[in-house]
């Protein structure tokens, strides 16, 4: 443990746990859980041109596989937009009902005047979460102990919220109340699985695979949250939402393949590289023996 390394974790637990679960958590209420699991699919865009300005990724224009990348992340900025702006006809689903349908009128009424203040936290969010994975992936390099280096974060990241929640709430004593309800099933939740265990798993992967890697399977958190937003929080969806999120799907595994077409290059690479030293070291041998 280095001053460096110290201050790169400090960082990691202001990006996290405080700025981006604290605003996808504040822009959710101003918007629908469908809307926000959306948007968060625009985080392996920003993780991608954030990894190629810090040199974590590479891209050659004439190849195949870098040119799938790119448009990847166009196709899927394009996605985002899309089911920003575009609402079309609701769905109806079997399980759905009038008083559920009902239901979610009544609050996408009250939702729909704070829209663009929640779209605005929620897309600052996955800003934020992006710059999370590539410090994390910095940082692992010269300090890759992935289980110690999430408990840190969250350590740290659980101080620095204790401190904005003085500052911010210092009038209101009953934020810091507990309660055996479903708010505290959400504290425990998101602390256990949606902090430590996924900065962990994050750590381990990325350790081998990258920060891009580990963001381009966001979109499958999508396919959860639709159907138990639209179940449970009787959430409706519209077919602008819907045909958004199959762009933004399509966008981000054109980079998930290129990704990957272009690690088995690399590895390709590499493997002929070590072959090469190998016999050029047993040349060396057979030339000093004789």
């Amino acid at each position: 443990m280095t001053i460096s390394i110290f201050l790169k974790i400090m960082l990691l637990g202001l990006l996290g746990p405080v700025i981006d679960q604290n605003l996808l958590f504040g822009g959710m209420k101003f918007t629908t859980v469908t809307f926000a699991a959306a948007m968060r699919n625009i985080v392996p865009v920003i993780t991608f041109v954030m990894a190629l300005i810090v040199r974590l990724e590479t891209v050659k224009m004439k190849s195949l596989h870098s040119q799938g990348k790119i448009l990847g992340t166009l196709v899927t900025v394009g996605g985002a937009m899309m089911m920003t702006l575009i609402r079309g006809p609701s769905i109806r689903f079997p399980w759905t009902n009038d008083h559920t349908l009902h239901h979610q009128t009544s609050v996408n009424t009250f939702n729909t005047q704070d829209q663009l203040k929640g779209s605005l936290m929620v897309t600052a969010s996955c800003f934020s979460w992006a710059s999370f994975l590539i410090v994390q992936a910095l940082t692992l390099k010269s300090y890759p102990a992935e289980l110690s280096f999430a408990t840190l974060v969250c350590m740290i990241g659980a101080l620095e919220g204790s401190l904005l929640v003085v500052v911010a709430e210092r009038a209101n004593a009953s934020v810091w109340s507990i309660n055996w309800d479903i708010k505290l099933l959400a504290e425990i939740y998101s602390g256990i699985l949606c902090s430590g265990c996924a900065y962990y798993i994050s750590g381990v992967v990325m350790q081998d695979k990258g920060p891009v890697f580990v963001a381009v399977f966001s979109p499958l958190g999508l396919v959860f949250v639709a159907i138990l937003g639209s179940t449970i929080l009787a959430e409706k969806l519209n077919l602008g939402s819907v045909l958004g999120a199959v762009i933004i799907v399509f966008g981000l595994y054109l980079v998930l393949w290129g990704k990957c077409k272009d690690q088995n290059r690399q590895d390709q690479e590499s493997s002929i590289a070590q072959q090469q030293c190998d016999e050029h070291e047993d040349s060396d041998v057979k030339t000093q023996c004789c």
